[in-house]
């Protein structure tokens, strides 16, 4: 099964309730698999609508990646964000070997 790529383009407007989405989205996604390949690092914007922030994780799958995001814990993370930030968010699947 192919793994998945979890990418968000963010622009943060509260930090400090956006400290507390990152706080508790963090377990959220190790616990379903997930692991950080960028998170808030340098960039060079090539296309497309700029954000400040860009995060890349990496999930077993893309169910274990979209199951993430339902979680409560998540979702309870994710109410922290919501209203704090500015996101796109996607789950693409890699190719396989």
């Amino acid at each position: 099964m192919p793994t998945a790529l979890w990418i968000a383009h963010v622009d943060v407007t509260d930090a400090e309730a956006y400290g507390r989405y990152a706080t508790g989205a963090g377990p959220a996604i190790a616990a379903h698999g997930g692991v950080f390949l960028a998170r808030g690092g340098r960039y060079v914007q090539l296309e497309g609508n700029e954000r400040a922030r860009n995060v890349v994780a990496r999930f077993p799958s893309l169910e274990a990646a979209v199951a993430c995001y339902h979680s409560p814990d998540y979702q309870a993370a994710l109410a922290h964000a919501k209203g704090a930030s500015v996101r796109d968010l996607m789950v693409v699947e890699e190719l396989g070997d």
